[in-house]
């Protein structure tokens, strides 16, 4: 016979679980929207929040260190979302695969940024200052690992709209969401003296060149690479959280308002189509 005392308690666990089983079921439906998402992997959740925290606070934390502290910050943020990437593309695509691949763009984007110091092709006349450390053949080894950072994302974005069967389509898709993040990066990077344009050109300082050598290396890369099919959710949410921080940041802690501005257009569009394209295929 139970006692009284062991079966409140039997009632209340079973309590807890339905519960749980309810909250569990309550953000399966929400991450089923793409509002939220929840990694089987615990470490992109992980690093995912800590790349958010990380972005949220590096005007707090540039105002108190100073301005020496501030490429520190950045290459956290960098380090931490590409990890967080990494480990989506792993869930996905097993860690062999994603290996291959992150070689692959790595030294591509590298040698298409040391041939591009070098030559002035196909940006245009640059130079990275040493602000940012270390380097190789004048290219912080941090720009190649951003690159690896933002491509899977436009990939997915490239996945949502366009779909992954078509080479060329998917190419050029990719490259537009790509550059249209180049609106945000390049102003704001150029104001925080990490490299540095011989001719500065008509976008905020920016030399036109810069953005056809953003389409066609990225183009390049994707076509190349020729990756799987990403998982689009994920990736797409982390390209949308970007682009608002990025937005607001600019727009009222960096003072960068017509970047913010034109940025957010650009980024904007791809954010609505991809996400259009989302709920009416259904993508994982």
């Amino acid at each position: 016979m139970q006692k009284p005392d062991d079966r409140g308690t039997s009632e209340s666990a079973e309590a807890f679980q339905e519960s749980e089983y309810q909250a569990f079921g309550f953000m399966r439906t929400w991450a089923r929207t793409g509002l939220l998402w929840l990694p089987r992997h615990q470490s992109a959740i992980l690093f995912s929040a800590a790349w958010l925290l990380i972005i949220v606070i590096l005007p707090i934390f540039q105002r108190n260190l100073g301005v020496e502290a501030l490429p520190r910050g950045v290459i956290i943020s960098v380090l931490l979302q590409l990890i967080a990437v990494i480990a989506i593309l792993t869930d996905a695509w097993g860690g062999v695969r994603v290996a291959r691949v992150a070689v692959v763009v790595v030294a591509l984007a590298w040698a298409a940024e040391a041939f591009g110091v070098a030559t002035g092709f196909p940006f245009g006349a640059y130079r990275y200052t040493a602000v940012l450390q270390p380097q190789v053949a004048h290219v912080p080894l941090l720009v190649p690992l951003a690159w690896l950072m933002l491509l899977p994302l436009a990939w997915a974005v490239a996945e949502a709209i366009v779909g992954h069967t078509r080479p060329l389509p998917y190419a050029l898709v990719t490259a537009l969401a790509f550059t249209a993040w180049d609106l945000f990066l390049d102003p704001h990077m150029v104001h925080w003296g990490f490299w540095i344009w011989t001719a500065p050109g008509g976008y905020f300082g920016i030399p036109w060149s810069n953005f056809l050598g953003w389409l066609l290396v990225s183009a390049v890369i994707t076509l190349l690479v020729r990756a799987p099919p990403v998982p689009v959710r994920p990736l797409l949410f982390i390209y949308t959280i970007t682009w608002v921080l990025e937005a607001i940041g600019q727009a009222f802690f960096w003072r960068l308002p017509g970047p913010a501005a034109v940025g957010a257009l650009a980024v904007g569009l791809f954010v609505f189509l991809a996400w259009r394209g989302v709920a009416r295929s259904q993508m994982p």
